[in-house]
């Protein structure tokens, strides 16, 4: 059975959960809506969404050194209480976010997040891209969204797939966490840092500085 937006829209609204989530829920239920919510309420993810307005403000900021100190991540994430941030099942999610944005070099943490210049640039781009492959006019359009939502699972780190687990993203791993602990949960920023990253590497000819020697 076809899964239409309407139906992902309807999804939505009864239960809050995020679109991949609904859609992927009506996949598994042959576009069944009713069996769809129980779906989603035994993942424990409509809950997941509406904990998402909540205030999380306690948490921890976690560190992650890989490669014999190549690469470095910083991770804020948060909860609500001190408590829930002490706990050895917190911590352990953030030292895997952590890790994730060490091996997977997200942008930037959700799609909101990417700056509108950004988006319309690459929406340009890839139309561009379409051009030259020749592709008509008419499917253009879909071949730009559809390589945009590429660029936000590749670019966004809520959007990645999971590392230890690739049947999941990690806004599902954080949903499933929230379901288990009954807090919100958020990444709020990261930094990654790689050894060399943005410095212009000079290529040394080594023959040529032999011969510059010898008839010195």
């Amino acid at each position: 059975m076809d899964i239409t937006a309407a139906m992902v829209k309807e999804l939505r609204e009864r239960t809050g959960a995020g679109m991949m989530d609904c859609k992927k829920a009506l996949i598994a239920t042959d576009g069944d809506i009713e069996k769809a919510i129980d779906e989603l309420r035994t993942k424990g993810l409509a809950k997941a969404a509406k904990k998402a307005s909540r205030v999380a403000s306690e948490g921890v900021v976690t560190s992650y050194i890989h490669g014999g100190g190549r690469i470095g991540v910083l991770v804020e994430v948060n909860c609500e209480t001190d408590f829930v941030g002490k706990t050895d099942e917190f911590k352990s999610l953030a030292y895997d976010i952590a890790m994730q944005i060490a091996a997977s070099n997200p942008e930037y943490v959700r799609r909101e997040d990417v700056p509108e210049e950004v988006v319309d640039h690459e929406k340009e781009v890839l139309k561009a891209q379409a051009l030259e492959e020749g592709k008509p006019e008419k499917v253009i359009e879909k071949m730009v969204v559809g390589r945009l939502e590429k660029y936000f699972k590749e670019r966004c780190l809520m959007e990645q797939e999971f590392i230890k687990d690739t049947d999941k993203t990690v806004q599902e791993l954080i949903n499933e966490n929230i379901a288990r602990v009954g807090e919100n949960i958020t990444v709020r920023r990261f930094v990654r840092y790689e050894v060399g990253e943005g410095i212009e590497k000079q290529t040394c000819d080594f023959a040529a500085e032999v011969m510059d020697q010898i008839n010195q």
